[in-house]
């Protein structure tokens, strides 16, 4: 059964969110992880102007930039560390965009299912959304470890419309990566760059060739901000 109804006009049918910079300023929930790394390890703490631009990439690309000097396989060893302190401090910092609330709120009462695909594992995703009192608004989720593959493969975005009862072609997928951009485009999806997330300074974000890019949520509450 579809989870959408029938949107009211100008609105997509449906929408998929990637999580961490899109939906969720989840970097101080990030720096804490870090920082109770490395203190561990006798290092001073580290600026969020140095983990902010890499939250995007992942636990390898946050645990690299906090320990540079330290080489690769040696850190990809601590990813396990990184997640379980990761677990502890998971919503305790960090907190939904500005905005983000209030564009849900316009999805919702314009008839739009929403639903989350992420590369973050899903026993963590999962974990957040009673927190946020998304648990029971949210028509599906997707973890970087829920399928054989993740973003920016196409298998995600497509499962997760199936699972809504929709086309790919009806369905929009917002994220602030180009893995994000990359995979709405493979699986067929319209697509929109977030560009009040985190992302590199040598990061082109108009490369990615999104349909859409916006710099703040607040757009899209209105219905003619998202691409036809």
């Amino acid at each position: 059964m579809s989870h959408a109804a029938v949107p009211r006009a100008g609105f997509p049918r449906a929408v998929l969110f990637d999580l961490d910079g899109t939906l969720l300023d989840s970097a101080p929930d990030m720096l804490a992880t870090v920082n109770a790394m490395r203190d561990a390890r006798g290092r001073g703490p580290m600026s969020m102007d140095v983990l902010r631009p890499v939250v995007s990439k992942g636990a390898r690309a946050m645990t690299a930039a906090a320990f540079p000097d330290v080489p690769a396989d040696e850190r990809n060893t601590w990813i396990p560390e990184f997640l379980a302190i990761y677990d502890a401090e998971l919503g305790r910092h960090g907190e939904v965009f500005d905005g983000i609330e209030a564009m849900l709120r316009a999805l919702e009462d314009a008839g739009v299912a929403w639903g989350i695909v992420t590369n973050k594992p899903e026993y963590l995703a999962r974990k957040l959304l009673p927190m946020l009192d998304w648990d029971t608004r949210c028509a599906v989720l997707i973890g970087g470890d829920t399928l054989p593959e993740r973003k920016p493969h196409p298998l995600p975005l497509l499962h997760a419309a199936h699972l809504m009862g929709v086309a790919a072609a009806d369905c929009v997928y917002v994220g602030d990566d180009e893995r994000d951009i990359v995979a709405a485009r493979a699986a067929g999806m319209r697509s929109i760059v977030a560009l009040w997330g985190y992302r590199l300074d040598e990061d082109d974000p108009m490369a990615w060739q999104g349909d859409v890019l916006l710099e703040s949520p607040h757009a899209l509450c209105d219905p003619e901000a998202w691409p036809a």
